[in-house]
């Protein structure tokens, strides 16, 4: 076993050096640019920068520990533990200059994430979870916004890459949402929405076809700050919405009842 508490801070400080090197090449024109999936699924050599120092971070501390990792894949090993690394996510934002990203590093133990951290680089925003200890940013705790109703609220989304149908779909629940609530925000980084989320600046948010990367650490920080994540039924594993129990029960609703209009 380990300690925890070690971890979180080996996370953290990881979390931070990594951030480092992402604000220091913001806005440059010389970052190397190129895609995955489709033409608007981008990667940078920043984002593969951050996930070599990560991955060789935790090699160099916890060598018989499996990694996933967005751009690399995973590096199965015979452990009870695995990290989840998103080493840049907003790699869009980031390739434009727009500073809207984040680090995101997770640690399972047995399957169940037990330690998240997400960090915004730009506005020094550290957020962190340990499995029944809270969810705290820059070491105050949060907790997520009280329901007031669908009309009192800001949500937000996110588009996926590659999927026409999941894109189709999202759109749909998008301009529903768009007239039901106070409005809804796009920041376009799974992670950090999930944290604004836990800390009530949103008070609900729903995506489809993410991946695991995207959003273990963010999930246990929204849990731990008094929320719940839920999967999206018939979306895929990684369709969420999050946030207090009421606003997820009626993201939910109102889903199910466009899909079965359509």
């Amino acid at each position: 076993m380990i300690d925890i508490m070690e971890a979180l801070e080996d996370a953290v400080s990881w979390a931070r050096h990594a951030g480092k090197i992402q604000n220091g090449s913001l806005g440059s024109k010389d970052i190397k640019v190129t895609t995955k999936s489709s033409e608007i699924d981008l990667v940078t050599i920043i984002d593969k920068e951050c996930e070599r120092y990560i991955m060789d971070s935790i090699s160099s501390k916890y060598p018989e520990h499996g990694i996933l990792s967005e751009e690399s894949g995973e590096s199965i090993k015979k452990s009870d533990f695995r990290w989840i690394i998103d080493p840049l996510d907003g790699t869009t934002n980031y390739a434009h200059g727009l500073p809207v990203y984040a680090v995101s590093i997770a640690l399972e133990h047995n399957g169940s994430t037990v330690l998240g951290v997400v960090y915004e680089p730009y506005l020094d925003e550290m957020f962190w979870a340990v499995r029944g200890m809270g969810a705290f940013m820059n070491g105050a705790s949060v907790s997520v916004a009280n329901y007031e109703g669908m009309k009192k609220s800001l949500l937000a989304t996110g588009f996926p890459y590659s999927d026409s149908e999941l894109l189709s779909s999202n759109i749909e629940y998008f301009s529903h949402f768009l007239r039901k609530s106070r409005g809804i925000r796009r920041f376009g980084s799974a992670a950090y929405d999930l944290c604004c989320v836990a800390c009530g600046r949103l008070s609900g948010y729903w995506e489809l076809g993410l991946s695991l990367w995207d959003i273990a650490a963010g999930k246990l920080i929204v849990e731990e700050a008094g929320g719940k994540v839920e999967t999206i039924e018939g979306k895929g594993a990684e369709s969420i919405v999050a946030g207090c129990a009421e606003i997820c029960s009626e993201i939910l609703s109102e889903i199910a009842k466009i899909d079965s209009e359509r």
